[in-house]
């Protein structure tokens, strides 16, 4: 049988896929333009273009997991996603495992609302809802050049505190829910194994990096501004992104941390700093 990676170049993706072809199992990647990285086999797909829908079944009539990246900067995904679903089934899809995050809920905004769909069909799902990535700190247009130019990790997170976790554990959760013999049919929380606020961030990086970084405490305004303009976010995901992080500075990730339902990665992020230190030289 063949697991189909949604999302298959992605920063959780890729790392799925090498954890399934290590194993032995066999996979098919997407990516919107069709290609993947050697040695994975990929078919285009696209959420936007549901004549793409089709090519994963072409491609391989063994199909009976999939993994769902849905599209990005999409506030409402389900419109996109359920159609795929629907075809999916018929085709004999049997277990489906999403990628969502540790702040929403079943119903809610993005990929809540799959959740909440999987649930209501009766099939076989997991829900992944890590919190945030470590990675965040190395790609994207903000952060890293904040810290490269500036020696500063903004947010409005104040002293909240994280448990921020490794795409590496999430990959390995994703794994774990797409080979377990008895499907979850429910949702996880995936936290890294300790909580930090970004003061604390700043610091730990400091001492790898052997200047000094520090976390400015921007208001939701300027962190807006930075968001839409630098981040090339719409208003609407600028907005989303800063209700996350004041969620934070409230004590969400905390929860989440002490909740029982969840999964603790191994990875901490002095370990993830102390294995990138070029992605922040200046």
């Amino acid at each position: 049988m063949t697991i189909l990676i949604t999302g298959g170049t992605g920063r959780t993706g890729l790392k799925l896929a090498h954890l399934l072809s290590k194993a032995g199992h066999t996979i098919l990647l997407t990516s919107r333009k069709g290609q993947v990285p050697h040695p994975f086999k990929g078919v285009k797909f696209d959420w936007l273009d549901p004549s793409t829908f089709t090519n994963p079944f072409n491609a391989d009539r063994a199909i009976d997991r999939v993994y769902v990246v849905g599209p990005v900067g999409v506030f409402d995904t389900l419109p996109h996603v359920k159609p795929f679903i629907d075809l999916a089934v018929t085709k004999g899809v049997k277990r489906f495992v999403v990628l969502s995050a540790s702040v929403i809920p079943k119903g809610g905004p993005v990929a809540g609302k799959v959740h909440e769909y999987l649930e209501k069909i009766g099939v076989d799902y997991a829900v992944l809802r890590p919190t945030l990535f470590m990675e965040n700190f190395s790609t994207g247009p903000v952060t890293p050049n904040s810290i490269r130019l500036r020696n500063e990790i903004g947010s409005v997170a104040k002293d909240g505190r994280v448990a921020f976790v490794s795409v590496d554990d999430i990959a390995k959760a994703a794994s774990d829910a797409l080979l377990v013999k008895k499907s979850w049919n429910t949702d996880r929380y995936i936290v890294g194994p300790e909580l930090l606020s970004y003061d604390e961030v700043a610091a730990l990086l400091s001492q790898v990096l052997g200047r000094k970084i520090t976390h400015k405490r921007l208001t939701p305004d300027e962190s807006l501004s930075i968001w839409t303009t630098v981040g090339g976010l719409t208003v609407g995901l600028a907005k989303a992104l800063i209700k996350t992080q004041t969620e934070i500075a409230n004590g969400a990730e905390v929860a989440v941390f002490e909740n029982a339902n969840k999964i603790v990665g191994k990875t901490h992020l002095r370990e993830f700093f102390e294995s990138n230190p070029k992605l922040w030289v200046i």
